[in-house]
């Protein structure tokens, strides 16, 4: 296995999201697996993050097709303000992969939350890519998005390393022929970069 350059999912990997919790006991949903499945499959999220509608829209979008017992107004007034922090270790992880070679993020993200979180974190300046779903209007797990990155990275897919906290994201990397591991965390992320050879474990 060659690896020449390793792509990073965001939230649930090198930072915290916040809104996890908040949603979950919004819509009664008991686990982290289904929220996840809920929300990456939900047409109003796919359209917010394609960058296809507003803030606005898709909050009315989201109470009533869930249904969540609060107005959309109540909902994007929290939506807005879900936290997306760093992870302790992660900037010194991806300083670290950056080292050997190129590196970058891979996120389905929106304006909103980008407008955020761009302005105030380090971490993002440690990135040669950034692959925003708001910005090339595809989200994943769509096959889409991944030949859309492969077209736009200087190695073919089979020499890029992607960590995901999603097993449906994962699923669509490695269908689209990219190096792809399940990670939750920095530790995590790190485990896979020392298996997969880009890092070297401790002696």
């Amino acid at each position: 296995m060659t690896v020449d350059i390793v792509l990073f999912d965001l939230g649930g990997v090198l930072m915290d999201f916040g809104g996890l919790g908040p949603m979950k006991e919004l819509a009664g949903i008991e686990t982290d697996d289904e929220m996840w499945r809920r929300w990456l499959t939900c047409e109003w999220v796919r359209i917010f993050e394609r960058g296809e509608c507003t803030a606005a829209e898709f909050a009315v979008g989201i109470v009533r097709d869930w249904p969540l017992p609060i107005t959309a107004e109540v909902f994007l007034d929290s939506f807005e303000t879900w936290p997306l922090e760093t992870n302790p270790g992660a900037e010194e992880l991806v300083a670290s992969v950056r080292a050997k070679m190129p590196t970058g993020c891979l996120s389905n993200t929106n304006a909103a939350h980008w407008g955020r979180s761009s302005g105030n974190e380090p971490l993002l300046d440690g990135f040669d890519f950034q692959f925003l779903s708001f910005e090339l209007g595809i989200v994943k797990p769509d096959r889409e998005i991944f030949d859309r990155v492969a077209e736009l990275l200087p190695a073919p897919a089979h020499n890029v390393l992607f960590l995901d906290d999603n097993v449906l994201n994962v699923e669509g990397a490695l269908d689209a022929g990219f190096v792809a591991r399940h990670v939750r965390g920095v530790a995590e992320a790190r485990a896979a970069l020392v298996e997969v050879g880009v890092l070297s474990g401790p002696r």
